[in-house]
């Protein structure tokens, strides 16, 4: 709606994970580091937290087009699964046929995927999204595919992505096995301040923004308000910019900032 205002060529702040408009802070790039090594080194597990809406789902996007050709991927966006259906969705997304339906055969399946293109020269990861919502079962199910390997390196690596509750999950007693086959952790925080002022003027400018509408101060106060989380940080802006357009102005100040934060909690002001 305020696009045509401001001259843009399209919304600078929609909540989907757009690679384009992808600011990646320097604990992303570190996260996003970890994945590519701990994959090309075939350590089996890698684990990554973060806060809901600090950018998970937008780094496992980054991370797969980051991937080659000789990579193939699995992406678990429904945890809440059985143990069998876990290993259903995994095989079938790999576009894998067992012979039949028997927990064994989809392992056998798998397992035989994998060494072939092992030989080939090929990896395999499998990402799970949400991995805090895994039931324990489901999890040590996790845990018995990542035995399938060869003699000198894993043939299947697997990406736990999850809030910060996934690490106290991992600390039951029962997964201890799964704990210790963790060789890579990396923690997603909050954006600092000057890296909301940074995001913001990111995706702007992917937008096709001649100037940052917003001032310092309503910068301050976007991150005072969504604590450093992108996704706050995105609904904020674009109220901000949508209240903007409705009083004809080009600058966005924290006057401007309070209504859009009014505006999302349903307050009228």
């Amino acid at each position: 709606m305020y696009e045509t205002f401001f001259a843009l060529n399209e919304s600078p702040f929609n909540v989907t994970p757009d690679p384009r408009f992808v600011y990646l802070s320097k604990h992303h790039q570190a996260a996003l580091s970890a994945m590519c090594y701990g994959v090309d080194r075939r350590s089996g597990f890698i684990q990554i937290t973060g806060e809901i809406g600090a950018g998970k789902t937008t780094l496992s996007r980054m991370f797969l087009r980051n991937m080659g050709e000789n990579v193939h991927t699995s992406l678990v966006f429904n945890p809440k699964l059985s143990e069998l259906e876990l290993l259903q969705e995994i095989v079938e997304d790999f576009g894998l046929k067992p012979r039949a339906k028997r927990r064994k055969d989809y392992f056998d399946c798998l397992n035989r995927f994998l060494l072939e293109e092992s030989a080939k020269g090929f990896n395999a990861v499998v990402i799970i999204d949400e991995a805090q919502l895994l039931p324990p079962r489901a999890l040590d199910q996790i845990r018995l595919l990542s035995n399938l390997e060869t003699t000198t390196q894993k043939l299947l690596q697997i990406i736990l992505m999850g809030q910060p509750e996934l690490k106290d999950i991992l600390k039951r007693p029962d997964l201890k096995q799964l704990r210790q086959r963790i060789t890579v952790r990396c923690h997603l925080p909050e954006l600092s301040m000057e890296e909301v002022g940074q995001y913001i003027a990111h995706r702007l400018n992917v937008a096709g923004a001649r100037e940052n509408f917003f001032t310092a101060e309503a910068v301050r106060r976007i991150y005072e308000i969504s604590s450093g989380i992108p996704r706050v940080i995105n609904m904020l802006a674009d109220r901000a910019m949508l209240a903007a357009y409705a009083k004809n102005t080009f600058v966005i100040d924290p006057a401007l900032v309070e209504c859009a934060e009014a505006d999302l909690q349903g307050v009228s002001v």
